[in-house]
């Protein structure tokens, strides 16, 4: 039998045969970057030493382990398991192959003297190492400057039994992958009299972009620096060009070097410790060969490499995992687009938390200037808001409400006469405006869209249709941003006249007055609850969803066909009953821009929620509420009934104010996407006719597009059903946008990690005079205690989960503080999770805090940085009566 593989005969498909190392090294010398030369003791050694020691039944006793298993119990298996390993004999035919090989070195620098014994490097390559999924990177052992036959077959040994450290086996463990199915071969290299080594990423692995390469160098041999016990010089090389875009040059103080037996550190002579390793000519040379092995390989690579006599050596070379999605640099300034004018993080805004995508920021910024403008005009007559006064234009992506310095000023000259209209219910305004015309009428512009199924409309009638959705959207924002005002005044004029004139010592605080009572976001997470509990009373219905993964039946929801496994009649029953959930709840955004789902779109948060249920966790919601409000009117009647006539009149009147207002701000908020599932579905279908046109990749990237290019396929037809494709037109090879939505997708994922500021310009003036009023607070908070608004009192101290939206919601544990930027009604369903609530943006009044409050939990708001300083499993503690957040140890993935 042939246990020895030339590492240049190696391809793809040996990976059982020769690990997914030598696979590694075997494409390298394919692609043709100078690898040194080399052989693979292939798996059918490993197995036939196991085999004739008859280790395998006692390696899979002790391997055979829990994810869950304490660290110990891996380290004492895995010491028994090498053990094995080190009495066991070296099988006589596998030896006399190691050899053979191994001599083929023995005139290796080519100069026509047998070296005696070269030193060379034993590496493990395992069946489930250096995948796309998981690299399994440093689980196994490597051996330098091995020398001589018999040091080579120990070294050979030591490296099978590395298969099964604690730390591989824990990984391969938690990867769910078996004790049973992995086996080990070994490459033999000749060793490289590294002058200088390191490691090189062919995309950056701090921001994702694949036109940038990562390199790590230092002076002498690798292996510190892959084991990270070397300071290293950092680079980043543009891909592209070979030029190097930043350097960090560090104080190099011990490099490894080869000893008589393996290797050793010593100090970097003083000269070098500062010295560059690499100059700008060979940073480019070795970025060339990274470039040149992920484009033979078809994806980003890690490598490790070394450099000897003036030249470079590729030494391996695995897929990087887990590289984040390509994003441009964090922006650090904020430059204005108007500078006279004013730019504020608030209102309309406090539900973009994110960068808007372009699309959105298109089409959103002309329809609200074109709803203010007719809300003032009709409050308080024409000529008050001019062109050009107001808007919603981007900074760094982040949407800002501008108003124009004269326009300002003009607009706070007819405050009081506004107020007095909006609080008379003019121009279709307050509680009664919004009830009988603007809720209605918002209502009757989706349904008369709807007539006509999307798929029916031309592009022009589909364009048309998004533009007037949002229209009224926007217009129907606008009249809830007037109800908003009156539940605030209302409750905190309860509140004040409460406080200060019928509360005694040991009596319940304002809030509990204006508890218990059902708003959309509380009857929705009703309806969720009441679908668990008929989901119990069917046979097999209950263990059938929670056996099935969330994401399988969200797309089932959307296909209408059942997972496979699931019984056909518990999903014909099922399913009509969620799809009616989500026909009445559906439409609430987590986001306002159009480019994220709604739950109707994906609705996995509900399905986790009705699960949450099924496993008996969370509260009934129904008897919390009726314990809500028998408590309310209990303490109204006995607080009633101790006040005289005048004071019981004021208490009374200002109750009912709050109680019948203060609600319907939450139902009011819960619509404003009504329109939302009807939107996204007709941009989608011009999505879909684009790359039908192959003008973009996906239809989802349609939100990526400007509105001139959209409008600009529209008016060429490439948006009409058996549209011509764009590639034929343009002779293109991709489709024609792809680029340029790739950039504005980096764009924004850059942008994304940015602390938008609240107020624009940053001036002392502008804090000064309009902070206060700011739905956030500094967002240059230092140490240990976030300050905040407590919104909500408690306290609890419990891990943090950090979300930054519904692709993040699965994430959530029972238990846990939710973290958000914002929170809106359609997160509603977490708060049955969740331990106590933090935002960045928010108030006393906020959703955030009067669903906290309904559920009896913590809520700090308005910190203005918790999403930035806290990161998810940390511990923490939330004072909901004093508005901090306390940090109380490091996140796991921190260091101290």
């Amino acid at each position: 039998m042939t246990y020895v593989n030339n590492l240049a005969d190696v391809g793809a498909g040996d990976i059982a045969v020769a690990g997914g190392k030598a696979v590694g090294l075997g494409g390298l010398l394919q692609a043709g970057p100078p690898v040194p030369p080399g052989f693979v003791l292939n798996t059918a050694a490993y197995s036939h030493f196991v085999d004739a020691n008859h280790l395998e039944a006692r390696i899979q006793e002790l391997a055979t382990l829990s994810p869950q298993a304490a660290p110990q119990d891996y380290a004492d298996a895995s010491e028994r398991i090498r053990a094995l390993f080190a009495g066991g004999i070296m099988p006589a035919d596998i030896a006399a192959e190691l050899g053979a090989a191994y001599g083929q070195f023995a005139d290796g620098d080519g100069d026509g003297d047998a070296d005696g014994n070269p030193a060379v490097a034993v590496r493990s390559s395992a069946t489930a190492e250096d995948l796309a999924a998981a690299s399994f990177a440093g689980q196994q052992e490597t051996y330098l400057n091995v020398r001589g036959a018999e040091s080579l077959s120990a070294a050979v040994i030591d490296c099978w039994a590395s298969l099964w450290t604690a730390r591989a086996m824990a990984y391969r463990a938690r990867g769910g992958i078996g004790p049973d199915s992995v086996r080990l071969a070994v490459v033999v290299q000749r060793m490289v009299e590294a002058e200088a080594a390191g490691v090189m990423f062919t995309a950056n692995p701090a921001n994702g972009r694949r036109d940038q390469i990562a390199i790590s160098a230092a002076w002498g041999l690798g292996e510190s620096v892959v084991s990270g016990t070397v300071t290293t010089d950092d680079l980043v090389v543009d891909a592209g060009t070979g030029a190097v875009l930043s350097r960090r040059t560090a104080d190099k103080a011990v490099m490894t070097v080869y000893a008589e037996h393996g290797t050793r550190e010593q100090p970097v002579a003083a000269a070098r410790r500062r010295a560059p390793v690499l100059d700008d000519r060979a940073a480019a040379e070795l970025a060339g060969y990274g470039t040149r092995s992920a484009d033979h390989f078809g994806a980003p690579q890690d490598i490790e490499w070394a450099r000897a006599g003036g030249g470079f050596f590729i030494l391996q070379s695995r897929p990087i995992t887990a590289l984040p999605e390509p994003a441009a640099d964090t922006p650090d300034t904020w430059p204005v687009p108007f500078p006279k004018g004013m730019y504020f993080r608030a209102s309309i805004v406090e539900q973009l938390p994110d960068p808007l995508s372009p699309l959105f920021a298109d089409l959103i910024d002309g329809s609200v200037s074109r709803s203010l403008r007719a809300l003032m005009n009709e409050a308080v007559g024409t000529n008050v808001i001019r062109e050009g006064d107001v808007g919603l234009p981007t900074i760094n992506g982040y949407a800002y409400y501008y108003y124009r310095t004269s326009g300002m000023w003009r607009i706070m000259g007819k405050a009081l006469t506004a107020v007095r209209a909006l609080a008379r219910g003019q121009a279709h305004m307050g509680v009664a405006g919004w009830r009988e015309f603007s809720h209605p009428h918002y209502e009757r512009v989706i349904k008369d869209r709807s007539a006509t199924p999307v798929g029916e409309l031309t592009g022009e009638e589909l364009l048309e249709g998004v533009q007037a959705l949002l229209d009224a959207g926007t217009v129907y924002y606008t009249a809830v941003q007037s109800v908003i005002p009156l539940a605030a005044c209302s409750e905190i004029s309860f509140r004040a006249y409460y406080d200060k004139f019928v509360r005694r010592d040991g009596e319940p605080p304002a809030v509990t007055f204006i508890l218990g009572y059902d708003s959309e976001p509380i009857r929705a997470e009703k309806s969720l609850y009441d679908l668990a509990a008929w989901a119990r009373g069917v046979p097999g219905l209950a263990s059938a969803l929670l056996h099935e993964p969330t994401t399988a039946l969200a797309e089932s929801q959307r296909t209408g066909f059942p997972p496979a496994g699931f019984a056909e009649p518990l999903w014909q029953q099922w399913r009509p009953r969620f799809q009616d959930h989500l026909g009445r709840f559906g439409h609430a955004v987590y986001n306002l821009d159009f480019a994220s789902p709604v739950p109707a779109d994906d609705p996995s948060a509900l399905l986790d929620t009705v699960k949450f249920y099924l496993r008996g966790q969370g509260t009934d919601p129904h008897e919390r509420q009726r314990h809500s409000a028998d408590r309310r009117e209990d303490e109204t009647s006995r607080i009633s009934a101790r006040l005289g006539p005048r004071r019981r009149a004021a208490f009374l009147r200002l109750l009912r104010w709050a109680q019948t207002t203060a609600p319907i701000r939450e139902d009011a908020l819960a619509d404003v996407g009504l329109a939302w599932p009807l939107l996204r579905r007709m941009l989608l279908e011009l999505g879909q006719r684009l790359v039908d046109s192959a003008v973009i990749a996906e239809p989802a990237d349609v939100f990526w597009l400007r509105h001139q290019e959209l409008r600009s396929a529209v008016e060429f037809g490439l948006a009409a059903p058996g549209a011509t494709a764009a590639v034929a037109i343009t002779g293109a090879d991709r489709p024609v946008r792809a680029a340029a939505v790739e950039e504005r997708k980096m764009l924004w994922r850059g942008q994304m990690k940015a602390a938008a500021p609240q107020l624009l310009p940053e001036s002392r003036w502008m804090e000064k005079a309009f902070g206060s009023m700011m739905p956030a607070g500094s967002q240059h908070q230092l140490g240990d205690i976030i300050k905040g608004t407590g919104a909500s009192a408690g306290r609890v101290s419990a891990p943090a989960r950090v979300l930054r939206g519904p692709q993040d919601f699965a994430l959530m544990e029972p238990g846990e503080v939710l973290v958000a930027r914002i929170t809106t009604p359609a997160w509603t369903s977490l708060f049955a999770m969740a331990s106590a609530v933090v935002t960045d943006v928010g108030g006393p009044l906020s959703h955030s805090s009067i669903v906290a409050r309904e559920y009896g939990i913590p809520a700090v708001l308005g910190t203005g940085v918790a999403t930035q300083r806290l990161t998810s499993g940390q511990q923490i503690r939330v004072d909901g009566d004093a508005g901090t957040v306390t940090i109380e140890q490091p996140s796991p993935t921190q260091g101290p």
